[in-house]
């Protein structure tokens, strides 16, 4: 790994202060194995470089308030791969739970854990690991072997093979390779939904790949529970979440934001959109910078605190998730936690989650989302009330039942 991209804090990180960051209501009835390896490369990269936690990131953020202190973290770039130590690791951890970041000390600590892996002992246990990043190289499934450590990789989605024309151009190839190499040497996969394990299973048989053992845990909410917030609009609005991206289908809800306010003016609902701009969402860059007719209406927020996130969501007459495709979909669980309603499409890994709960549309019926928005958006809404009374019987997926199903899962590993 370079080290001009890791981070870390600013402030001095004493191992001793690292469980005030673990999370004490994710203990389990299991044992967990004796030895852990936490892989926080994406993590520590994503912060070296100023930016705010992804789905994904925060997935990685739970394993760590969960299993970091008894575990041992792993850096690699491009497959060539070192453990920190226990003292590093224990300070690694403690910086990426930690609100601020400090490049020089990261830095220093990537400096010694280059110069530690000329020194490794022999290590053995679990490999854990949360991203898709690095998956595709067999020489880090090989090194992992040598230290007799079994490599347990979380599938987030296969999207890019199953729907290669909402992503940057190469990646279903780059992503084909992923999932292969790891069906081919993983010691396990954790799996995100079952939507995503049929789908894993479905390109395993394409492939005539075997598929290694597997287990089925839901993801809970990212977003820490926070006490109930001051609004932030004083007028009705509804929220977008999520990377701007071709799949997340920003672009259509625009086109229904115009005809929102070609049709009722001044009274039309504001949108915010909260996530950062992606790749190939030029048309919706184009639509948030030019059209005249959406400049007030549509808040574009890029860079959301948690806190900031919490509020608009707490407020929201709903939140809106029309993608095309999605390998799990953390705002909606993250938004019917907070009792917010859901305008979402038609997913089969929305049903998983959420079963009958939200409002679900054809992504492409402009319409039919018009027509919702526009109930949703009353003050007294018979559609929105529908939902309020449905959403009193969302069962919320929480990190203690994920890490029970991963728990039981790795002691069938030992």
């Amino acid at each position: 790994m370079h080290s001009g991209r890791m981070a870390r804090c600013s402030q001095k990180i004493h191992t001793r202060n690292f469980r005030k960051f673990c999370a004490p209501a994710n203990k389990s009835t299991h044992t967990l194995v004796p030895t852990l390896f936490l892989d926080v490369t994406r993590l520590l990269t994503r912060l070296y470089d100023g930016l705010l936690p992804t789905g994904v990131d925060r997935v990685g953020l739970a394993y760590i308030q969960k299993y970091g202190e008894k575990a041992r973290a792993v850096l690699s770039e491009r497959g060539f791969s070192t453990v920190l130590s226990e003292r590093d690791s224990l300070q690694t951890f403690a910086a990426l739970l930690s609100p601020a970041c400090n490049r020089n000390a990261i830095r220093a600590l990537v400096a010694r854990a280059c110069l530690n892996r000329l020194r490794e002992t022999r290590l053995s246990g679990i490999l854990l690991h949360t991203s898709h990043n690095g998956m595709e190289f067999s020489r880090y499934y090989s090194a992992m072997a040598q230290r007799q450590i079994r490599p347990v990789f979380m599938v987030h989605d296969l999207i890019p093979l199953t729907h290669a024309e909402y992503c940057r151009p190469g990646v279903d190839a780059t992503h084909r390779h992923r999932m292969h190499t790891a069906l081919k040497h993983a010691s396990g996969l954790i799996m995100n939904s079952q939507a995503t394990l049929d789908s894993l299973a479905a390109e395993a048989r394409r492939a005539n790949l075997p598929l290694p053992p597997t287990v089925v845990a839901r993801l809970a909410s990212g977003v820490t529970q926070r006490p109930f917030a001051e609004r932030p609009l004083p007028t009705p609005y509804f929220v977008m979440l999520g990377t701007i991206e071709p799949r997340k289908n920003h672009w259509f809800i625009l086109h229904v934001w115009r005809r929102l306010v070609e049709q009722l003016g001044a009274a039309a609902p504001k949108l915010v959109v909260i996530g950062r701009r992606g790749w190939e969402c030029e048309n919706v860059v184009d639509m948030l910078e030019r059209c005249e007719n959406l400049k007030g209406v549509v808040i574009e927020e890029a860079h959301c605190s948690d806190e900031q996130l919490h509020a608009y969501l707490q407020h929201a007459q709903a939140l809106l998730f029309p993608s095309f495709v999605e390998g799990y979909g953390m705002p909606l669980a993250e938004a019917l936690a907070l009792k917010v309603p859901v305008l979402a499409s038609d997913l089969d890994v929305f049903h998983e989650i959420a079963d009958d709960i939200p409002d679900y549309l054809d992504p492409l019926d402009g319409p039919g989302w018009l027509s919702r928005i526009q109930a949703y958006a009353c003050a007294n809404s018979p559609e929105r009330d529908a939902q309020l009374t449905r959403i009193e019987r969302f069962r919320e997926p929480t990190w203690a039942e994920h890490f029970e199903h991963v728990d039981g899962f790795l002691e069938t590993l030992r």
